[in-house]
């Protein structure tokens, strides 16, 4: 598998997502928003090694799910292509073996979002973390690799699901991709309810000193 989206510019990458082609898609910017999720919170993590005891130890796990993200969009993108060659096999001879050879290829089509949404719960579970006891002056970085890895998860889940019901495939994909959702989301709610409180307690530490 190459890493032909990880060594591209950006430019370049934006424009190959909005190219006439078929990857980069959905799942390859879902992995690749994981991945810049992943860099907020390892950034986050490294600007608190003062404040923040586990620091050290958040900088490790940020880098390598930023690591396994990035090469996940590769993987997607590779996946999305055997589909499309397994939809390219001749009609003609032994139609079992087509259908087989589609399934398996939606198959690990399915596999590859999953692993994206599983990379994405573990970015909001460990960032919202750091907005809670990281760098104060961070916040708003550790809070922005939350929603991020929130958005890729659901998105990745979506994918689960398409790639489930198209290949006829076991739900249970689906039930491990909506626990992901769910890990996401109560991430989300816990960055939310945090930020509010702090939000609120500036105000009335303004209010009390005007």
């Amino acid at each position: 598998m190459s890493d032909r989206y990880v060594h591209m510019r950006l430019d370049d990458f934006l424009a190959a997502i909005a190219a006439e082609q078929p990857a980069p898609g959905g799942g390859a910017v879902a992995a690749v928003t994981v991945a810049a999720g992943a860099g907020l919170a390892a950034m986050a993590a490294r600007f608190s090694k003062g404040s923040f005891d586990e620091s050290s130890d958040f900088v490790l796990d940020a880098d390598h799910l930023r690591e396994r993200a990035a090469r996940l969009a590769d993987a997607d993108a590779g996946a999305y292509d055997a589909v499309l060659k397994a939809y390219a096999l001749p009609r003609t001879g032994d139609s079992t073996q087509r259908r087989e050879r589609i399934r398996a290829a939606l198959r690990y089509a399915t596999e590859i979002p999953l692993q994206i949404a599983d990379v994405g719960a573990k970015v909001a579970a460990l960032a919202v973390r750091l907005l809670e006891a990281g760098n104060r002056n961070l916040r708003g970085d550790a809070y922005a690799a939350v929603c991020l890895a929130d958005a890729a998860v659901r998105s990745a889940a979506v994918l689960v699901q398409i790639n489930t019901d198209i290949g006829e495939l076991e739900r249970d994909l689906i039930d491990h991709a909506e626990r992901e959702v769910e890990a996401a989301a109560s991430a989300v709610c816990e960055a939310v309810i945090f930020m509010n409180g702090k939000h609120n307690q500036a105000a009335v530490v303004s209010e009390g000193g005007v």
